[in-house]
């Protein structure tokens, strides 16, 4: 991977399962460029995982789609795991992982992306003020691969003492998702969206995450220009089917956003597996 510099230490990538990225908090304000934000999908998790190690905020660690991730350290390292559990290692804990020692995430028994931080950070070089891996922009480093040597920063804090942070896993049922109104509100019945329960499709990833079921129908129709889109926003293409903007998702889209997610729901939706459900509700 791109550093600047002679970094203290190295990681090396055995194996990076389906998917794993170094993220950070992303490329905040670059919107009016078309740079979307990017950065962890569950912020919530990734934050955590850097609190635990003593990290600043906004330092590079690893997300994780799915476990199957495995890390040989090349000197000891202080490491935290946080998201969905995956078999094999410790969840919400600092720990050392001594030189020469793998770190193998299994299969997580719930949820779908795990955060990896390393006391002092992933020290990449920065593009556009962000270590983060973009997929639909192509900006950042690419997605992880066997092979990689990832230089690990010198930059932390104080160890915060905390053994063992008491979090709940990702939900593994249905998930209830508060959403508020959205500027196409009107193209839709009153309350259309309320109460409906959708299932992810398997054609979900970092830039949104696609939904099956009963489709919305408009009241209103016609084109729209392209118009800005945020995080959370619920775009409603002509298959009448949400889509569910993540981190990665487009600065504009030109079909109706019915609602926006509310932004405390965020990191749970960033953690819904295929299959599983979810339910709309005001």
């Amino acid at each position: 991977m791109a550093h600047s510099g002679t970094p203290a230490t190295t990681l090396t990538m055995l194996d990076s399962g389906p998917l794993a990225t170094i993220q950070d908090r992303g490329r905040t304000g670059q919107a009016a460029l078309g740079v979307p934000r990017s950065g962890a999908c569950d912020l919530r998790s990734y934050e955590l995982a850097n609190r635990l190690v003593g990290n600043a905020a906004g330092a590079a660690a690893i997300e994780v789609t799915f476990g199957g991730l495995a890390l040989r350290a090349e000197t000891d390292v202080v490491v935290a795991v946080t998201g969905a559990p995956c078999a094999g290692v410790p969840l919400n804990a600092p720990f050392t992982l001594r030189a020469g020692a793998v770190l193998r995430l299994g299969a997580p028994a719930s949820g779908l992306r795990t955060y990896v931080a390393i006391r002092g950070g992933l020290a990449v070089d920065p593009v556009l003020g962000s270590r983060s891996t973009d997929l639909l922009s192509g900006l950042g480093p690419a997605p992880l691969r066997a092979g990689d040597e990832l230089p690990v920063g010198r930059e932390h804090g104080p160890m915060p003492g905390v053994d063992l942070a008491p979090v709940a896993d990702p939900a593994a049922g249905e998930v209830a998702v508060r959403v508020t109104p959205g500027p196409r509100e009107d193209w839709f019945a009153p309350g259309a969206l309320i109460g409906r329960t959708y299932t992810v499709s398997s054609n979900s990833n970092r830039i949104g995450v696609r939904l099956e079921g009963a489709p919305l129908e408009r009241v209103r129709q016609g084109e729209l220009p392209s118009e800005g889109m945020a995080l959370g926003a619920l775009q409603i293409p002509p298959s009448g089917l949400p889509v569910l903007f993540l981190a990665d998702h487009p600065v504009t889209g030109g079909y109706p956003v019915i609602a926006y997610v509310a932004a405390a729901d965020l990191p749970a939706c960033a953690q819904l597996r295929p299959g599983q459900s979810l339910r709309f509700t005001s």
